[in-house]
């Protein structure tokens, strides 16, 4: 209702009032869509963000992303050394509402995102950024959510 009011004035501009109300600097796009996540979708993405210390909202799974910057994001973490126990991934794929709501969410309009102690840290280019710069290893290591050498040495053993 709101867009198409707009839109209507700015096609007709002489339909608009000569004394036009101040719009206040803050007033931002994002504000809007946040009224547009539901309740539902807003707490079924806490949940997920709450459900391990590592999280990725994504296109497609680890074993099988869908775009490159899902596959890049996913191949940073692996390259960190993230635990897989303390590593959850949510294909926004799946759920059309998981897709975009995550987008309000954040505030954020890219996907993959990820979030590290329910923190959102950012898109794929932020990670690639903190990965290159050594931030992100600084991170997940305060975060402690690295995988121990000892696990890591085992699980690479099995797999010979």
């Amino acid at each position: 209702m709101f867009a198409r009011a707009v839109s209507r004035h700015f096609l007709r501009p002489s339909a608009l009032p000569i004394a036009r109300p101040a719009i206040p600097t803050s007033f931002t796009l994002s504000a809007l869509q946040r009224r547009f996540l539901s309740d539902e979708t807003r707490q079924a993405i806490d949940k997920a963000v709450k459900s391990a210390p590592v999280v990725l909202f994504m296109k497609g799974t680890p074993e099988t992303p869908q775009c490159g910057f899902s596959r890049a994001s996913i191949q940073v973490l692996g390259m960190q050394g993230v635990d897989p126990n303390k590593f959850a991934a949510f294909n926004v794929l799946e759920d059309p509402e998981l897709r975009q709501g995550i987008k309000e969410y954040s505030d954020w309009p890219t996907i993959p995102q990820l979030y590290v102690d329910k923190e959102f840290v950012g898109g794929c280019d932020i990670i690639i950024s903190m990965h290159q710069s050594g931030e992100l290893a600084k991170l997940l290591e305060e975060k402690q959510v690295l995988a121990s050498p000892e696990a890591t040495e085992s699980s690479e053993t099995k797999q010979e």
